[in-house]
């Protein structure tokens, strides 16, 4: 991915994650898992990092220790990192719960993991999932629940969007529901998966190529984190303590 054209919110929402999750991480190695192309890695400095993908592409060339790997398997030992963090990655997998599992087993006792993943509930749309390389999406409660398995202690946060992202997320919400209505008996549930991921990456490549000023002005300061009104947020973030045997 690139921050080219229309993909630069979608691209400085990432970037924001890396920002916001950081203070909530010791010294120590830290585990970038679903990695991609390792856009924002550096903003964990001075920690060394270690990314894993399941694209060997994604990770050519980044200048840290990567690792191809499936999240769900993790090819390390047992208490071998002090943090792991993972951005937009765990909503990737159909079972989710492995990964709590590996996460809890590679961290130390003392060590911290923080998830972010798209609010459901804001998010597409909060009864269907829309995005076909997305096997589930959480809201809060869904995703302290699921970290609640591998954890002793949750807390749950929102990032919320500045209201010039919000109005570039909303006009894409109505376009978004337009599109749907189109379909009203609902037959794109019944279009392949792999037809459907051609055509997602067809449209995205589309809003890369777009001019659009609004889009291209958005940074990850139009981010940020908060508590309350999670039903709200872009993104929910679990920050987990305490990995369970």
């Amino acid at each position: 991915m690139t921050s080219a054209g229309g993909f630069n919110p979608t691209w400085q929402r990432h970037v924001a994650a890396y920002e916001l999750a950081e203070p909530a991480f010791g010294p120590g190695l830290l585990l970038d898992l679903g990695c991609g192309v390792g856009h924002s890695f550096e903003l964990l400095a001075p920690r060394e990092t270690v990314g894993v993908d399941l694209d060997a592409d994604a990770l050519e060339g980044q200048e840290r220790k990567t690792v191809v790997a499936d999240m769900r398997d993790l090819p390390f030992d047992d208490d071998c990192f002090e943090s792991v963090l993972s951005v937009h990655s765990i909503e990737h997998v159909p079972d989710p719960e492995r990964v709590i599992s590996e996460v809890s087993r590679v961290l130390v006792p003392g060590g911290t993991a923080v998830f972010v993943t798209p609010n459901r509930l804001t998010f597409g749309r909060p009864d269907e999932i829309i995005d076909p390389f997305h096997f589930i999406e959480f809201d809060s409660a869904q995703l302290r629940d699921l970290c609640l398995a591998g954890f002793e202690e949750v807390e749950i946060d929102g990032i919320f969007g500045s209201d010039r992202y919000m109005e570039i997320h909303d006009a894409e919400r109505r376009k978004l529901d337009r599109l749907l209505g189109l379909d009203f008996l609902k037959l794109r549930r019944a279009v392949p998966v792999k037809a459907r991921q051609k055509l997602y990456d067809l449209m995205l490549q589309r809003s890369r190529k777009l001019h659009d000023p609004r889009a291209e002005s958005i940074t990850s300061g139009d981010f940020r984190l908060e508590h309350q009104g999670l039903v709200r947020c872009l993104d929910v973030v679990a920050t987990c303590r305490g990995p369970k045997p």
